[in-house]
Parts: structure tokens; C-alpha cells; sequence
């Protein structure tokens, strides 16, 4: 092990804990909040009413599916990095953050193109035909939210 990473092997649990784990908590928080602040902004906007609340609830899913795509990719490299620097195997860090970066990529035009081919599926098994306003403010949502899908798994990370 390097010097400057012996640190993680001597440091107290709750010193690393506080220097690593709080981001994290952070980053989750602002991720749940993305769904709270959407729904008080269409919850102010006179010209949407429910329709728009319930359109946002039948779309929030995606992101959801491609912030979970995108953790799993960011998490399983960063725990074989850590795997690999630990045995002293820089190549195979640095082969498998290129490999994430591949792979998210790749993820997210594919979940993209998901998400645009099968668009009124997928409204319809979140429960978006319930009445037609709520299907179209959630077509017009979901239009957005599949493109914004490419940027959260790829971003993400």
C-alpha cells in the first residue's frame, strides 16, 4: 500500500465514516429532493394543477431507474478500484474506471431509447391513463425526462 492510502487502514471508523459516508448521505438527499422541489413548483403553477402533480408522480420513476443504473455502475467500479489499488494492481483500477464510463454511457442511450420506444407502455403500467390530461402532461414529461435519463447515468457516477 501507498503512504499516502495507509491512512484508511489506521484512521477510527467514525473519523473515515464522517470524511466519506457524509457525502454520500448528502448526495442521496439532493437526489430525493429533486422529486420534492418538482412537485412544489407544479404545485404553484396555476395553468397544471393536480394534473401536473400526478403527471410528475407517474414519470418520477425513470429518473429513479436511471439514478439506480447509474449507482450501480459508479458503486461496483469504485468497489473493485478500491479492491485493485489495494493489491497494488493500478491497470486494472484504471481498465475498469474506463470500462464504467463505457458502460454508463452505453446504459443510458439504451435506457433512453427504452424509455422513447415504449413510452405510452410505460405511462400506462405507472397508472398515467387515468384520465387524459394526466396522460398528456405525462407524455410531455416523460418526452423530457428520457433525455434527461442520458445525463443521469452518465453523470452520476
Amino acid at each position: 500500500m501507498e503512504s499516502s492510502n495507509r491512512f484508511l487502514g489506521t484512521e477510527r471508523i467514525g473519523k473515515l465514516m464522517k470524511k466519506y459516508a457524509v457525502p454520500c448521505i448528502v448526495s442521496l438527499l439532493v437526489g430525493a429532493l429533486y422529486n420534492i422541489v418538482d412537485q412544489i413548483f407544479i404545485a404553484n403553477a396555476s395553468y397544471l394543477g393536480s394534473y401536473g402533480n400526478a403527471a410528475n408522480t407517474v414519470v418520477f420513476p425513470l429518473t429513479v431507474v436511471a439514478l439506480a443504473i447509474a449507482v450501480m455502475i459508479g458503486d461496483g467500479c469504485c468497489a473493485f478500484v478500491s479492491i485493485s489499488l489495494g493489491r497494488g494492481d493500478k491497470d486494472a483500477a484504471k481498465h475498469s474506471v474506463g470500462n464504467a464510463v463505457i458502460m454508463s454511457v452505453v446504459s443510458s442511450l439504451l435506457l433512453t431509447a427504452i424509455y422513447l420506444i415504449f413510452q405510452t407502455q410505460i405511462i400506462s403500467m405507472f397508472g398515467g391513463t387515468v384520465n387524459e390530461e394526466t396522460f398528456q402532461y405525462s407524455k410531455e414529461y416523460f418526452f423530457t425526462s428520457a433525455w434527461e435519463s442520458r445525463f443521469i447515468c452518465s453523470v452520476s457516477q
